[in-house]
């Protein structure tokens, strides 16, 4: 399971990042654009909005899926067991708390600007043969899209009252076409090898993780793997305190052809009804 570290600077980055997400639907990106300090201040501002009782008023809307979704409102797919963790759905259009900077706002600028780039770099190093199954060029996908998502996540420490069975992230697959990841505040991810085997993602500050969607999946039939991951449970090496994430979901337009079966709007409304957000 070679996850590779891709330095975005190299002017090599764009075969081996997306080389890397062609074998193991994950790749690790260094030396990004990505400002480091805005990244802790928008934790700090998060943690702090967790911690209240502020939260409450953004309860999420079941039709737009924006908002604050309580502390085990989500499974994975397949999954019975709700995971350990509450979140926050940042849109463009969407709700935003006002007890919040504009931090996180243009953070997701940001990311969204990266993530555009990374599309370009797919679609250029993606054989032709693979290409020509894209409805249109991967980066056209996401323009003027209402969909692509900011969740802010709090997996908060372990009471030891938990579900048995119950984990902050049980293993699954994400819907859209690619996630960008800000490394977490504690380890914990993981990626599974095609062999079963888990392996542990890089949080190191500084560094974002990549991984292929499955909706990326559905457009390339496959040639780009959609990897199953998870976060575990505080552990001998994971102190049992608070652990904050921001995944970036980036999606196509609703109209998007995935397939022959599937638009992005169906797609999503499957998945979602799938993990119990619909």
């Amino acid at each position: 399971m070679n996850v590779r570290k891709v330095n975005y600077k190299d002017e090599n980055a764009p075969r081996e990042f997306t080389r890397s997400l062609r074998q193991t639907g994950f790749s690790v990106l260094t030396d990004h654009p990505i400002d480091m300090s805005l990244i802790e201040t928008v934790y700090s501002e998060w943690a702090a909005f967790f911690g209240s009782n502020k939260k409450d008023k953004y309860l999420f809307d079941p039709t737009k899926q924006d908002g604050y979704f309580p502390f085990m409102t989500e499974n994975a797919k397949g999954q019975s067991i709700k995971d350990l963790k509450e979140f926050f759905h940042i849109y463009s259009w969407g709700r935003y708390p006002e007890e919040l900077s504009n931090n996180t706002r243009n953070l997701y600028d940001q990311l969204i600007e990266l993530t555009s780039t990374l599309l370009g770099w797919i679609q250029e190093q993606t054989p032709e043969d693979v290409r020509s199954l894209f409805s249109i060029p991967l980066p056209e996908m996401i323009v003027d899209s209402k969909t692509n998502l900011l969740r802010i996540i709090h997996y908060p420490p372990l009471n030891g009252n938990e579900q048995d069975g119950a984990i902050r992230g049980a293993a699954h697959e994400d819907i859209n076409l690619i996630t960008l990841l800000v490394a977490g505040t504690q380890p914990g991810l993981q990626v599974k090898d095609t062999y079963g085997n888990w392996h542990d993602v890089s949080c190191d500050p500084g560094c974002l993780a990549i991984n292929t969607g499955d909706m990326l999946q559905e457009a390339s039939k496959g040639y780009f793997p959609s990897t199953t991951h998870q976060v575990i449970n505080p552990g001998n090496n994971i102190e049992n305190e608070s652990r904050f994430s921001m995944p970036l979901f980036l999606h196509p337009r609703d109209e998007v052809v995935l397939s022959d079966s599937y638009t992005a709007r169906s797609y999503l409304d499957e998945r979602l009804q799938e993990i119990g957000l619909k």
